[in-house]
């Protein structure tokens, strides 16, 4: 029953990968059947595409600014939400929870007027603004979660093998929480990549790579083109997510097979 279900479940997730892939060699630029011949074509005209190269370095850059940033601002705010007891604390929750129960449309449309109404020129620092401050409580949600299953018996443990604060942050808590931070910063990183929504109403008249796609295949003549290039921008990021969970889950099993005790020992002699 499991086997069935899993077996739909990525066939609906990976299957229009597939079909993408697939399509992208076909000498036709019509995405049906049946095939006219095998061919790179695509792949060569998408290789020597000026606008296309422009936005793939803008949604590099804006996801390789936005990924490190959401991961200082959303682990900052996790440690404060799970080690702090402060009046308002379910509010203040709730406000960094909220960009990830909004539409992202609605999101992108206040962020245009509120940048319109501030005199503010639209362009690639006004999508990295609004990007970091709807995912980074993804990554506070994830590292959140971490710092909640952790037993700070192991903190006051540390500090009695004679630790300091930084010490028991350095040996203690980060070895607990960096598989949460690493999932955290690759999720963060292709969210920002993939955005559409935010990007289409605060970049101004650039591109990214999401609107590149929507503009492009609104055009019947690129849309084989759309299909190469999508084949190998999803295979690059699945193959950034299984990396991931291979470091994940190394860094994982190291962890059970050393004592995050050891580590504070190490730091209370070095001390």
């Amino acid at each position: 029953m499991w086997r069935t279900f899993l077996v739909v479940v990525g066939a609906i997730l990976f299957g229009p990968l597939v079909i993408l892939l697939v399509f992208s060699f076909n000498d036709s630029n019509v995405l049906a059947m049946p095939f006219e011949g095998l061919t790179l074509r695509w792949y060569r005209i998408a290789f020597s595409d000026s606008s296309l190269h422009a936005a793939l370095l803008n949604s590099t850059i804006v996801a390789l600014v936005v990924a490190p940033l959401c991961l200082i601002l959303g682990t900052l705010a996790a440690f404060g939400l799970t080690r702090f007891r402060f009046r308002g604390r379910a509010a203040v929750a709730g406000l960094v929870a909220a960009p990830l129960v909004l539409p992202w449309l609605v999101i992108g449309i206040a962020a245009l007027m509120g940048y319109a109404k501030a005199d503010v020129t639209l362009g690639l620092p006004t999508v990295i603004a609004t990007q970091a401050a709807c995912t980074f409580p993804l990554v506070t949600a994830i590292v959140g979660a971490q710092l909640f299953r952790f037993e700070r018996v192991q903190e006051e443990a540390a500090i009695d093998l004679g630790c300091n604060r930084i010490q028991v942050l350095r040996y203690v808590v980060l070895p607990h929480v960096a598989p949460a931070l690493a999932a955290a910063g690759i999720f963060a990183f292709t969210w920002s990549f993939n955005n559409y929504e935010i990007s289409a109403f605060t970049l101004g008249f650039q591109q990214t790579f999401p609107v590149w796609v929507y503009s492009s295949v609104r055009n019947p003549d690129h849309t084989a083109v759309v299909n190469a290039v999508s084949a190998l921008i999803s295979a690059a990021q699945l193959l950034l997510i299984w990396g991931g969970l291979k470091l994940i889950k190394r860094r994982t099993s190291n962890d059970a097979a050393t004592s995050l005790l050891t580590g504070a020992a190490h730091a209370g002699s070095v001390r």
